[in-house]
C-alpha cells in the first residue's frame, strides 16, 4: 500500500535513504486501546464468527461437501475460506485457474467476499471508532507536508520535498480512509444483514486491492484570485480520482479541505485516543 504526496511538477529529484517509521505507518501496533479492545478482544469480531455459522455460509459448506463427496462435518468456514483464497490468489497473482475455483459459483463468491468485508469492517473500518482514530498521526503528517509545500511556494522558494512516498499495508490505508469518511454505509455491516448490504459501499477488495495506493496532489494556481484559490488538492485512490467524501467534488481548495477536517487536524491526539480508560479504583458500596 502506498501513500503519495505530490506537490508541483517533478523533473529530477535526488532521494535520500528510506526511513522506517512504524509508529507512523503501523500505528495500530502502537495503540494500546486498539490492541486491547479490538486486536486481542475475543468478542470484537463477533459478527465475523456469527456469519460463519449463519445460513449463507452453511449453504456453501453443504454444497462444497457434496462436490468433494466428504461429510459436511469434516468442513468448516475457515477451511472454505482457505480454498476460496487459493482460488482467488492463483487468479490474481499467476493468472491461473485453480481446481479449487470449480467448487464455487458467483453466489458463493459474493458470500465469501462479505465474510472478508465483515472482518475488515470490524477490525480496520467503521466497526469501532478506535480503528480509524488511531490513524490520526498519519493523517496529520500528510497535511504537515502539504502545509510545508504551501508555505515554501508562498515565499517563492522551491518545494524541498516535491514528492513524499510512504509505504504500508491495507491495515494502514483502510483506517485512514475511514477516518476521512469514505465508503461509509448508512447501516453497519453485521452477520444478519447480508442481503440488505448487497450494494454496500464498503467493499475491501475494491478499496484496497493488490498494490493499492492513495495519492494527494497539491496544485499551485498562480493566477487564481482570491489567494485562497491558489492552492487546490485532488485525491486519487488506486490511480482513479477520488471525489471528496463530503461534497463529491473532484478538487478542493486546500483551505476548505483543512477546514473540513479541522477536528482531526487540531483535536485528535493519538496518545489520548489510544489511552485505555482507567479502571475505577474504588468499589461500589452495597
Amino acid at each position: 500500500i502506498c501513500l503519495f504526496l505530490i506537490c508541483g511538477l517533478v523533473r529530477y529529484m535526488e532521494c535520500g535513504p528510506p526511513r522506517v517509521n512504524d509508529k507512523l505507518m503501523r500505528f495500530f501496533d502502537h495503540c494500546e486501546k486498539f490492541l486491547t479492545e479490538v486486536e486481542r478482544n475475543a468478542t470484537a469480531l463477533y459478527h465475523v464468527e456469527a456469519f460463519k455459522t449463519g445460513p449463507e455460509m452453511q449453504n456453501i459448506l453443504k454444497k462444497v461437501a457434496a462436490t468433494l463427496q466428504v461429510p459436511v462435518n469434516d468442513l468448516n468456514a475457515d477451511l472454505i475460506q482457505v480454498a476460496f483464497f487459493t482460488c482467488s490468489f492463483d487468479l490474481a497473482i499467476k493468472g491461473v485457474k485453480s481446481p479449487w475455483c470449480d467448487v464455487f459459483d458467483i453466489d458463493d463468491a459474493k458470500v465469501l467476499e462479505y465474510l472478508n468485508d465483515l472482518k475488515q469492517y470490524w477490525k480496520r473500518g467503521y466497526g469501532y471508532t478506535i480503528n480509524s482514530r488511531s490513524s490520526c498521526t498519519l493523517f496529520q503528517d500528510i497535511f504537515q507536508h502539504l502545509d510545508k509545500a504551501v508555505e515554501q511556494k508562498q515565499r517563492s522558494q522551491p518545494v524541498s520535498s516535491p514528492v513524499i512516498l510512504q509505504f504500508g499495508h491495507a491495515e494502514t490505508l483502510l483506517p485512514l480512509l475511514s477516518l476521512m469518511g469514505y465508503f461509509k454505509d448508512k447501516e453497519p455491516l453485521t452477520a444478519y444483514n447480508y442481503k440488505e448490504q448487497m450494494h454496500r459501499k464498503f467493499r475491501s477488495g475494491h478499496i484496497v486491492p493488490y498494490a493499492s495506493n492513495l495519492i494527494f496532489v497539491l496544485y499551485h494556481c498562480e493566477n487564481a484570485k482570491p489567494p485562497k484559490e491558489q492552492f487546490q488538492v485532488q485525491m486519487l485512490l488506486n490511480e482513479k480520482v477520488l471525489p471528496l467524501a463530503y461534497s463529491q467534488e473532484t478538487v478542493s481548495f486546500y483551505e476548505d479541505l483543512k477546514n473540513h477536517y479541522k477536528d482531526i487536524l487540531q483535536s485528535c491526539q493519538t496518545s489520548e485516543e489510544c489511552e485505555l480508560a482507567k479502571a475505577n479504583s474504588t468499589s461500589d458500596e452495597l
